[in-house]
C-alpha cells in the first residue's frame, strides 16, 4: 500500500564551513523527517557567502526531489526560504518532467502543476560576485567527459575534474586522467530505502538537475568560473508521450534544461558563473568516432558507460554488465569504428549483437518496438544509422535481422548549443582539423 501524505515540508538548511557540509532537512506532514547531507571535499577558496547561500537553497529545492517522490503529496511547505513566481515555474517544470518516467512506470496520471508556493516578498537579487577563473568538469566514467576533458586539456584550459559520489570506484580512472579532482559526497537519508521496501513510489529522479545546483556550490566554494557539462544533442529526444507529458529519461540532461538553469543561475544566484554543455551540438555516434579515434586506447580497462555501477550500494570495480540498454547502445554506436575483435574484447568477451536477452532492447532502440529505452541512450536515428555503417564494415550478421526505412542521417553534422562563443569556437576549430577519427 502507497503511502499517504498532505505536505511535502522544506524544512531548513545549513552549510558548516568549518566541516564543509552542507544538511538539508526535509519532512512528510511534519512527522516523517529526512535529512540530506552533501561534503564538499576539497579546500575553499574565498567565496561569497550571499551568493553561495542562494546556490545552497536552489540545492536545498531540488534534492528535495528524491523524498517527494516517494509519496507525491498535493502540497508543499516552505519553511526556510523564499521563492518568486519564475523561480516557481523553474521547480514545477523539473519536477513535473523529471519525474515522468516515474509517473509512466507507476501509472500516475502527472500532475498540470507543482504548486511551489510563491512569496510576494520574495526578491532575489543575483550575487555580484568576481568573476572565477577556470573551469570544473564533472567526471561519471563513461565516454563523453572524457572527450570533453581531452578537448580542453588540448586547448590549455585551465580546469579540475569534480565528481560526486562513488570517488572509491572512479579512482581508477581519475588516476588515469591525473591533475586536481574535487570529490563531493552525498548521503541520501536511510529512510528512502526502507520506504522503498514498504510501497513507497519509486522511480528516476532528475538527478542532472541535483548535479548541476552541486557544482554551481562547488564553482563558487573553489572560485571556478565555468561549470562544463559533456550532455549531447541525443539527450533531448523523447522516450514516449504518456497522459499529456513528454517523457524523457534524460529530461535534465537537454538543452532546454540548460537553458532554464542558464537563466536561473543568473537571475537568482549570481551571472559570475556559467553553466553549459560542451558537446551539445554533437550526436552520440560522432562523439563514440571521436573517443574510439583517440582516447579509447588511453582509458580501456578504466573507464565504462554502464550506469549499473552507480547503483546505490555498490562497490565493485566498474564494468560492463552487457545487459542493460546503456551496454546494448554502447556497443552498437562503437561498432561502426572498432574492429570487432577489439569491440567485443572490451566487452568481456561478448558480442552484444548475438545476445538473445538483447535483441528487443535493439528493436527498441532502433524504434522498431515498443518505446526508447529509459536509459541515457541516443536517438532513434542514430542507432539506424550505426547499424548501417556497421554492417557495412562486416562480420555482423546479426544485424540482418533489424529492418527499419532507409536512413538519411549526417552524424557529423553540428546542431544546436548554448555554450559561450570562445568555448564553441574550441570544439569547432578541433572538429574542422578533424573530420574523422577512425580506428585501425
Amino acid at each position: 500500500m502507497k503511502p499517504s501524505y498532505r505536505q511535502f515540508i522544506f524544512e531548513r538548511y545549513e552549510f558548516d564551513a568549518a566541516a564543509k557540509q552542507l544538511t538539508l532537512h526535509y519532512s512528510l506532514d511534519g512527522k516523517l523527517q529526512f535529512t540530506e547531507i552533501f561534503r564538499f571535499n576539497f579546500e575553499f577558496t574565498d567565496y561569497n557567502s550571499q551568493a553561495l547561500d542562494q546556490a545552497c537553497f536552489g540545492l536545498f529545492m531540488v534534492a528535495g526531489v528524491s523524498y517527494y517522490k516517494t509519496a507525491l503529496p498535493p502540497e508543499i511547505v516552505i519553511k526556510h526560504g523564499q521563492l518568486t513566481s519564475v523561480q516557481a515555474d523553474f521547480f514545477d517544470r523539473v519536477y513535473r518532467h523529471g519525474l515522468g518516467e516515474l509517473y509512466a512506470q507507476n501509472q500516475i496520471t502527472p500532475p498540470h502543476r507543482i504548486d511551489f508556493p510563491i512569496s510576494k516578498q520574495a526578491i532575489t537579487t543575483p550575487a555580484d560576485t568576481p568573476v572565477g577563473t577556470g573551469a570544473i568538469l564533472p567526471v561519471g566514467g563513461g565516454k563523453d567527459s572524457l572527450v570533453t576533458l581531452e578537448l580542453l586539456r588540448q586547448a590549455g584550459i585551465d580546469f579540475e575534474t569534480w565528481v560526486l559520489g562513488h570517488t572509491s570506484l572512479l579512482q581508477p580512472l581519475l588516476d588515469r586522467i591525473g591533475g586536481t579532482h574535487l570529490p563531493v559526497t552525498r548521503i541520501l537519508d536511510p529512510q528512502i530505502a526502507k520506504l522503498n521496501r514498504e510501497g513507497a513510489y519509486n522511480g528516476h529522479i532528475p538527478i542532472s538537475a541535483v548535479l548541476a545546483f552541486t557544482g554551481v556550490v562547488s564553482a563558487i566554494l573553489r572560485g571556478r568560473r565555468d561549470i562544463v557539462l559533456s550532455n549531447e544533442a541525443s539527450a533531448g529526444e523523447l522516450n514516449l508521450e504518456y497522459r499529456g507529458i513528454a517523457v524523457n529519461h534524460q529530461y535534465s540532461k537537454t538543452l532546454e534544461f540548460e537553458r532554464l538553469f542558464q537563466d536561473y543561475l543568473g537571475t537568482a544566484i549570481t551571472p559570475s558563473v556559467r553553466y553549459f554543455s560542451f558537446l551539445r551540438p554533437m550526436s552520440e555516434l560522432r562523439i563514440a568516432e571521436l573517443f574510439c579515434g583517440h582516447w579509447l586506447a588511453k582509458y580501456q580497462g578504466v573507464f565504462t558507460s554502464c550506469n549499473r555501477n552507480f547503483k546505490q550500494g555498490n562497490t565493485q570495480p566498474l564494468r560492463w554488465c552487457g545487459e542493460c540498454p546503456k551496454c546494448a547502445f554502447v556497443f552498437l554506436i562503437f561498432a561502426p569504428f572498432l574492429p570487432k575483435a577489439k569491440l567485443v574484447d572490451l566487452f568481456g568477451g561478448k558480442n552484444l549483437f548475438a545476445e538473445p536477452k538483447l535483441a528487443r532492447t535493439y528493436r527498441e532502440l532502433l524504434g522498431i518496438e515498443g518505446h526508447k529505452p529509459f536509459d541515457c541512450v541516443g536517438e532513434v536515428r542514430e542507432c539506424r544509422q550505426a547499424v548501417v555503417m556497421a554492417r557495412k564494415k562486416g562480420n555482423y550478421p546479426e544485424l540482418d535481422q533489424f529492418e527499419f526505412p532507409p536512413v538519411e542521417y549526417d552524424y557529423r553534422a553540428l546542431q544546436e548549443q548554448a555554450m559561450p562563443d570562445e568555448y564553441y569556437h574550441l570544439l569547432t576549430s578541433y572538429l574542422d582539423a578533424n573530420p574523422a577519427a577512425l580506428t585501425k
